[in-house]
C-alpha cells in the first residue's frame, strides 16, 4: 500500500442503441447495446484506513430517498473487496467518491464508481492487475462496469458486460435532462417483460442490432445518428412514467436534432447539431420547469482513468 491518496475518475454513459433480447433463463435479457462515454464525470480516492470505510460527496450525497449509500451496499465498497479478494492483499483503505453523474439517472453513476474504484485501489495497494483481470472483476459486478472501464464508444453484448470498441470520427454533443425522481431499472425490464407478453410491444428472437447508429458515429453525420438512436426500454419507462413524455417533448422543441431515453431513465438525452447548439437547448430546458438537472456533455471521451 502507498502512503499517498490515489484518485481515478469515471465517466457517465448514454445507450445510443439499446435492443433488448428475450428474457433469459438466468434471469437477465440479452442485449445488443451502442454505449457512449460523455464527459461527466465521478471520482473516487483511496487514503491510507484501517478495514474500509467510505464516504461520498455531491450528487446523492446525505439522506433521504436517492441517497448513495455508504456502507457495503455501493459498489464501490463491494469491487474494493472483489479486488482485495482476487490479488490477495487486506482490504484496507479510506474510500471518498465525489459524484457529479446523477443518481438513478440511467447514466450509470454507480458503474462508473465502481470502475474508478478498482483502478484506483489497484494503483493504491499496488495489485498490478492487467486489463483483462479488471474487466473480469467488473463483469462479476455489474453489467455495465466493464464499459465503464473502456470508456469511448464500444458494443455492449451479452446482458451488456462484453464490450467491444467502436470506432467514432468526431465528437458528438448532447444535453443531459434529469426529470424527476430516478426509475427503477429491474422496474422497467418488468414492465417491457409484461408488455411484451401482452402484445404491446413485438416479442422479438433476439435484441435488435445497433449497426444503423455505428455506422453513423464511423461516419460523423449527426443527422444519420439522430435517425438511428433506439432504446427497447424507452416505451416501458414511458408505461410507468407518462409524464417523460412531456420531457422528450420539451428536448424536440428546443432544437434537439433527436431525443431518447438513457437506458432505463429518467435522463433524456438529446443529441445537438454542435457545441453552440447544446449550449442553447441546455438554457431553454433549464428554464422549462421540466428537469431537476440539465448539463450540456461531449463524447465519447476514455474510461476510468487516474487522475492528479
Amino acid at each position: 500500500m502507498t502512503g499517498a491518496a490515489v484518485s481515478a475518475r469515471a465517466p457517465a454513459k448514454v445507450n445510443v442503441h439499446l435492443g433488448v433480447g428475450p428474457l433469459r433463463a438466468d434471469g437477465f435479457h440479452e442485449l445488443h447495446t451502442v454505449y457512449l462515454a460523455v464527459a461527466l464525470f465521478d471520482t473516487v480516492t483511496a487514503r491510507p484506513g484501517e478495514g474500509l470505510s467510505l464516504t461520498v460527496s455531491g450528487e446523492g450525497s446525505g439522506a433521504g430517498p436517492g441517497h448513495v449509500p455508504g456502507d457495503r451496499t455501493n459498489l464501490v465498497w463491494r469491487a474494493a473487496e472483489l479486488l482485495a479478494a482476487h490479488a490477495g492483499v487486506p482490504a484496507d483503505a479510506a474510500l471518498d467518491i465525489t459524484k457529479s453523474i446523477p443518481v438513478a439517472g440511467g447514466l450509470a453513476g454507480g458503474s462508473a464508481d465502481a470502475a474508478a474504484a478498482l483502478v484506483a485501489l489497484d494503483a493504491f495497494w499496488g495489485t498490478r492487475a492487467g486489463r483483462e483481470d479488471l474487466l473480469d472483476l467488473a463483469a462479476q459486478l455489474g453489467s455495465d462496469i466493464p464499459f465503464s472501464l473502456v470508456g469511448g464508444v464500444a458494443l455492449g453484448t451479452g446482458r451488456g458486460e462484453q464490450v467491444a470498441p467502436v470506432l467514432a470520427a468526431a465528437a458528438t454533443h448532447w444535453v443531459l435532462g434529469i426529470a424527476g425522481e430516478g426509475l427503477s431499472t429491474p422496474a422497467v425490464y418488468g414492465e417491457l417483460d409484461r408488455m411484451r407478453a401482452a402484445g404491446r410491444l413485438l416479442d422479438p428472437e433476439g435484441p435488435a442490432s445497433g449497426a444503423p447508429v455505428i455506422a453513423a458515429l464511423r461516419s460523423g453525420a449527426v443527422a444519420d445518428l439522430g435517425a438511428a438512436l433506439a432504446n427497447d426500454l424507452q416505451a416501458p419507462a414511458l408505461g410507468l412514467r407518462p409524464d417523460l413524455r412531456r420531457a422528450l417533448r420539451s428536448a424536440e422543441d428546443a432544437g434537439a436534432v433527436a431525443v431518447l431515453l438513457s437506458g432505463s431513465g429518467p435522463t433524456v438525452a438529446a443529441l445537438a447539431a454542435d457545441e453552440d447548439s447544446a449550449v442553447r437547448i441546455a438554457a431553454e430546458l433549464a428554464g422549462v420547469g421540466v428537469f431537476r438537472t440539465v448539463r450540456a456533455v461531449t463524447g465519447p471521451v476514455p474510461g476510468a482513468r487516474l487522475v492528479p
